[in-house]
């Protein structure tokens, strides 16, 4: 899931990074290369400085706040101003000859590229800013704002006073950029946006009435304040409209095909092969799955049945499976067990000295905001670099919109054991505790310029790594569900690459995870909607995982019994989300370095 909360379309799509295959190299005069390094530590610098300036709610997202007050019209000026940047730093760029520089400098040197190439072609052939309208929405800017403490609240009250002006001519060039949209997208737009609503609220204007704004500031506030929410109103109304008329004639198909896939994907995940290459895999690792879950089914069977085991393993794999399902918390207290499961993973971890957590880095279990709904369960919410001491939020949606049985089949799929998967996942070791890491990078490009499929999988590995571990005392319930669990990591791939290269329809899609995967209806029925939503996102976790678990693997055999798996974890991490392919070079660099 993912844990910063925002969809990256929504910026620009500018999170694509790069990654790098090992290299011989010869070796360089060391002048020339500590002078290398020192020109493109500068180039960086600036980099990153014209980057906030040309996008400056992006550096709101990432923590820098110094243009908080300003938020960019999407039109086309914009989208000039935008490829202006690109080409300017292209150019700036292809000055440097990376192969000149440290290892460690050439792949931040490799992730700018490929930040700036992604960029480019966002904006000139994926061109969602014409076909996704979900991506044009304010509220998450005016949330940090709200609710950040980085700042007096007066200071952050200006902020928000001088974005509100820009409301009104942001949604009417949201309107003229939006040609040919996707249903799906349109519909995900109108509940993100009428959760804008609850962001500039009447408690707001109270806020701003109690302050210690001057009496002109705070009429000036009310009356932009409430010209926004009218502008919000009339894009909801008018996306309304949209989606009658989209859902009459038709809109474009949210399937992206195999072209652009495969660039995207080449783009986002960095695995090292292409988007085919990592479907085939994951066919094949979905098998082996499937068959250590059929030897758990075996040894479970007798405990909870009297009657014989079904000769079809997949049934009797999802017989065993909706047993154990029964056994989930209630649905009024979702949000309050995942609340107080927390500590009980951060004993864990201490007791076996796993790696280290720092315990001045609060973490927040609270309810997903409004106007983040309706794309996942559950996601984190983590400060950038910039704002290291912010409350990182894990954010879980509560069930109360749901009806009773889609509530039930909801808990069921995320019963006893997979709610505890889970919250590694997303909190104790996982997103959490690498985001955490991530912000303590001594390179600022690594730590802002994250990698998806290392963020995911990253979260992943730590869910089979917990249970090596002991947690859950190897019990084989807790196992099956892992593999269940992991399982659906696997199709995830499977998924999003069938849906959106292959043309698989909904029901194909809903008989795989339930049939395949064991999935709730409820589940399955959301991850559809999810890869609609998106492209390639999905392929991250598998991705990502597969590349951090055989690294580590790689690393023992290196290093045999001298192998520490708590500095391994640490030292992985120490090098900020950078893609797994390059922390491999970078690791495997210091040892080949150590043993000369």
């Amino acid at each position: 899931m993912k844990k910063t909360a925002l969809s990256l379309v929504a910026m620009l799509s500018l999170i694509g990074l790069t990654g790098c295959q090992t290299q011989q190299q010869a070796s360089l005069p060391v002048v020339e290369t500590i002078e290398q390094d020192k020109v493109f530590t500068r180039f960086s610098a600036q980099f990153i400085d014209e980057l906030w300036q040309t996008f400056p709610t992006w550096a709101l997202y990432k923590g820098f706040h110094g243009y908080d007050g300003r938020l960019n019209i999407p039109n086309a000026a914009q989208r000039q101003q935008t490829f202006n940047f690109i080409t300017r730093q292209q150019q700036a760029l292809a000055t440097i000859d990376p192969n000149v520089l440290t290892p460690n400098a050439r792949i931040d040197y490799r992730i700018i590229d490929n930040l700036l190439a992604k960029m480019k072609w966002e904006q000139e052939t994926f061109k969602s800013w014409q076909w996704d309208p979900s991506q044009y929405n304010v509220a998450e800017g005016f949330a940090l704002l709200i609710n950040g403490d980085f700042a007096p609240l007066n200071d952050r009250l200006l902020s928000i006073l001088s974005r509100l002006a820009y409301i009104p001519d942001y949604y009417a060039a949201a309107r003229d950029s939006i040609v040919s949209p996707t249903l799906e997208h349109t519909q995900l737009a109108i509940l993100q946006n009428e959760g804008a609503l609850s962001v500039l609220s009447p408690t707001l204007l109270d806020t701003a009435m109690a302050s210690g704004l001057t009496e002109t500031q705070k009429q000036q506030f009310s009356m932009r304040l409430s010209q926004g929410v009218e502008a919000i109103k009339q894009q909801i109304s008018w996306l309304k409209s949209l989606e009658k008329q989209l859902m009459i004639d038709g809109g474009r198909d949210f399937r992206i095909g195999e072209k652009m896939y495969e660039q995207k994907f080449a783009f986002d995940i960095k695995a090292g092969m292409t988007a085919k290459q990592l479907y085939e895999k994951a066919l094949a690792d979905k098998a082996r799955v499937q068959a250590e879950m059929a030897t758990l089914t075996t040894q479970l069977w007798p405990k909870y049945f009297s009657s014989a085991k079904p000769s079809d393993d997949k049934i009797a794999i999802g017989q065993l499976i909706n047993k154990l399902s029964i056994n989930h918390v209630k649905r009024e207290d979702f949000v309050s067990d995942i609340r107080q499961q927390i500590p009980e993973l951060v004993q864990f971890v201490n007791d076996k000295n796993l790696i280290n957590l720092d315990p001045n880095k609060p973490l927040i279990v609270r309810e997903t905001p409004k106007y983040m709904r309706g794309f996942a369960g559950a996601s984190v919410s983590a400060p950038g670099p910039y704002d290291k001491s912010a409350n990182t939020y894990y954010n879980v949606t509560p069930l109360d919109s749901m009806s009773e049985a889609s509530a039930e089949s909801y808990l069921r799929e995320y019963n006893h054991w997979i709610l505890q998967i889970l919250n590694i996942h997303e909190a104790i070791p996982g997103h959490y505790t690498q985001l955490v890491y991530a912000n303590e990078s001594p390179s600022l490009v690594k730590s802002l310029f994250g990698n998806g499929a290392m963020i995911e999988g990253w979260a992943v590995y730590a869910e089979r790594m917990m249970l090596e571990q002991g947690y859950g005392d190897f019990e084989p319930e807790m196992w099956l569900m892992y593999y269940k669990w992991h399982l659906r990591v696997i199709c995830n791939t499977l998924l999003d690459y069938s849906i959106q290269v292959k043309g698989m329809t909904e029901d194909e899609a809903i008989a795989l995870m339930t049939k395949e995967a064991f999935q709730q209806i409820a589940e399955a029925k959301g991850k559809w909607r999810r890869a609609t939503l998106s492209q390639v996102q999905l392929t991250s976790y598998y991705a990502g995982y597969r590349g951090i678990y055989d690294l580590r693997e790689e690393i023992k055999t290196i290093e045999e019994t001298l192998f520490d798996l708590k500095a391994f974890h640490e030292r992985f991490l120490s090098f900020g989300s950078a893609p797994v392919s390059d922390i491999r070079q970078l690791m495997l660099l210091e040892h080949q370095n150590e043993m000369n």
